[in-house]
């Protein structure tokens, strides 16, 4: 399964999903968040990014947050980077090969895609199955939309299959249905 997710999320970049706090209830919004993080971070077996998203975040320092292995899509290789055998895969050959190469490395786990052009991408390849949506009380008014540029829409989406409300943010998932 590939699941596509909103840049903006706290997935891997804000916070550590797999650490408890004791102070929460488990029926409190903190913790029904916290709970959703950690269940997509231990089902999510590799990750597939854009280069954009890798430079910005400097390569995460050599690690993702997450620390699944991340196939990141570019037309080079960057120059001096000698960690590929970590955790990073670097994939010049298409959108495709990166969610081949992606699922071969997550085994039975799913495949996430983070970064709105990446998504845009996998969407219209026909292999997005999800799309997570962490949506925040915060108006950018700047950056790249979500799925700008669609080529095959409209897309319709099935649910929300998944509602949760955390102290902030309000976690959604949709399946893609599939056209044809």
């Amino acid at each position: 399964m590939s699941r596509g997710a909103d840049p903006a999320s706290t997935r891997g970049c804000r916070s550590d999903p797999r650490s408890r706090r004791a102070d929460h209830d488990e029926g409190d919004d903190r913790s029904q968040s916290a709970k959703h993080i950690r269940d997509l971070v231990e089902r999510t077996g590799a990750l597939v990014v854009g280069r954009r998203l890798f430079d910005m975040t400097n390569g995460w320092g050599g690690r993702h947050p997450m620390d699944v292995p991340v196939v990141v899509v570019t037309h080079h290789v960057p120059e001096g980077w000698d960690r590929e055998g970590e955790s990073f895969v670097f994939v010049t050959d298409g959108i495709e090969a990166a969610i081949d190469r992606a699922k071969a490395i997550a085994g039975d786990k799913e495949v996430g895609v983070n970064g709105g052009t990446i998504a845009t991408q996998v969407l219209e390849a026909g292999l997005l199955d999800e799309v997570h949506v962490d949506l925040v009380p915060v108006l950018l008014g700047d950056g790249i939309p979500f799925f700008a540029g669609l080529k095959i829409a409209p897309v319709q989406l099935e649910g929300p299959t998944r509602v949760v409300q955390g102290t902030g943010v309000t976690h959604l998932a949709y399946r893609v249905r599939k056209q044809g």
